[in-house]
């Protein structure tokens, strides 16, 4: 099954919804709150949340927005062709250096995506903070399998945390196959752990070393 909310664009239009509706919002912010990416986050978040079923209108046939904070969703919709798509929310402050932010974990994903009416999508929100406004300059929504690899990384937490790179340059490939998209993320891994398992080696060799130190240590705390 190929979701056509995505293949067709839809998922564009509720960006732009979003991007006008988040403009269009009186100020949240205190002046101390402003100061937060945090407290901005969380106002952003909020707002699409309570609204992000009319941004998705006629497409939406079931709605949630109750999470744990580490569930794999901030968002999740089941579309009317009987898609289910969650959906991680970042917002991406850009007068901040960097932003690498973790997305889900590889094993999740994969066990995710064994079902061709999962898709696991992020939204992105790009923003400055003028006072105490909050002006959005981009909405990305788009499907992992959209991610160019080139934008992506795996961070060493768990089985591998999939990441993206930098926050300032994502690389979308629109309508690109999610098979071709996880045959090259089963490449990424298979290159990935050979090296965690150099890192690990390492790591034993080095704590070896440190056992015989203090096993030769005259035991002077006794």
């Amino acid at each position: 099954m190929r979701s056509e909310f995505y293949y067709q664009g839809h998922n564009r239009e509720v960006a732009s919804h979003i991007e006008n509706y988040l403009n269009a919002a009186p100020d949240l912010l205190s002046e101390y709150t402003a100061r937060s990416p945090r407290a901005v986050g969380d106002a952003l978040e909020a707002l699409i949340a309570d609204n992000f079923e009319a941004f998705v209108g006629k497409w939406c046939q079931e709605y949630s927005k109750d999470f744990a904070r580490r569930a794999m969703a901030d968002l999740a919709f089941t579309d009317t062709e009987g898609v289910y798509s969650v959906i991680d929310v970042k917002t991406h402050r850009e007068d901040t250096q960097f932003n690498m932010p973790n997305l889900t974990s590889v094993e999740r994903l994969a066990r995710f995506y064994e079902s061709d009416s999962n898709v696991f999508s992020l939204m992105m929100i790009r923003y400055v903070v003028q006072n105490t406004k909050i002006v959005v300059s981009d909405v990305l929504f788009y499907p992992i399998e959209f991610l160019d690899w080139e934008c992506l990384a795996i961070g060493a937490l768990g089985w591998g945390q999939i990441q993206i790179r930098n926050s300032k340059n994502i690389r979308i490939r629109e309508r690109y196959s999610r098979k071709q998209w996880m045959l090259e993320f089963c490449a990424i891994m298979e290159d990935y752990y050979p090296k965690e398992i150099g890192k690990i080696q390492k790591r034993m060799e080095r704590f070896e070393r440190i056992r015989s130190y203090w096993e030769t240590k005259e035991d002077i705390w006794t």
